[in-house]
């Protein structure tokens, strides 16, 4: 039967240790819960897939402590999702990095033109952080089955996967059901970015941000 715990120490620790041996563990993030993985362990996030029936299709997300880790994991963000970055991140924001050729993970796919890309986030909210400074970067999606509503509380989660999670971190109920916004550089589209979905942060306030201070994004 699953665990389910508060997040305190020991349910960090043994957090880490489900990680480690290839388990999954439903964690809180700013805006729902979200059920991880290490995002290095193919069969781990096989496990993802399998627990929320989700299509091989759409790609997990990877969540960070912090902005740093992303270049850590072999991923940059191309101009100007560097510069939204320094605005929105830690947020529901949700910019797609592209994967050097060192990065290791196995959560990263491939645009139509060869491009090795992954989805990476930095969640805003005390609970979330102290699980991920812990735990590492994790690969993520919603704690949810493909289709259906996300969970706002560990008890939602729990009844949508059940067994299927090892451990399940309670960090009280999370802000909403909108999901991060999702955005993608892309010099063919306005203002050089792709909003490949809009959630909690408005797509006019992001494209306003590209044009702050003259518009000089930086690289």
């Amino acid at each position: 039967m699953s665990d389910v715990r508060d997040i305190d120490e020991e349910s960090l620790k043994l957090a880490r240790e489900v990680i480690a041996d290839g388990g999954l563990v439903v964690i809180p993030t700013d805006t729902v819960y979200g059920i991880a993985a290490d995002p290095r362990n193919a069969e781990a996030i096989e496990r993802i897939y399998e627990a929320k029936q989700r299509p091989h299709s759409k790609p997990l997300q990877v969540l960070a402590a912090n902005v740093d880790d992303i270049e850590a994991l072999g991923l940059e963000l191309p101009s100007p999702l560097n510069r939204l970055a320094a605005q929105f991140m830690p947020g529901a924001f949700s910019p797609i990095a592209v994967a050097n050729e060192h990065c290791t993970l196995k959560t990263i796919s491939a645009t139509p033109s060869g491009v090795m890309t992954q989805g990476v986030r930095v969640p805003n909210s005390y609970a979330s952080l102290t699980v991920l400074r812990a735990l590492g970067p994790v690969a993520a999606s919603s704690a949810n089955r493909s289709g259906q509503e996300s969970a706002q509380s560990v008890e939602e989660a729990l009844d949508a996967l059940g067994n299927d999670v090892d451990l399940y971190l309670n960090g009280g109920a999370t802000a909403g059901h909108v999901a991060s916004t999702v955005v993608a550089a892309d010099p063919h589209e306005r203002d050089g970015i792709a909003i490949l979905r809009e959630g909690v942060i408005p797509a006019a306030i992001i494209r306003r941000a590209i044009h702050l201070n003259g518009g000089g994004l930086g690289l």
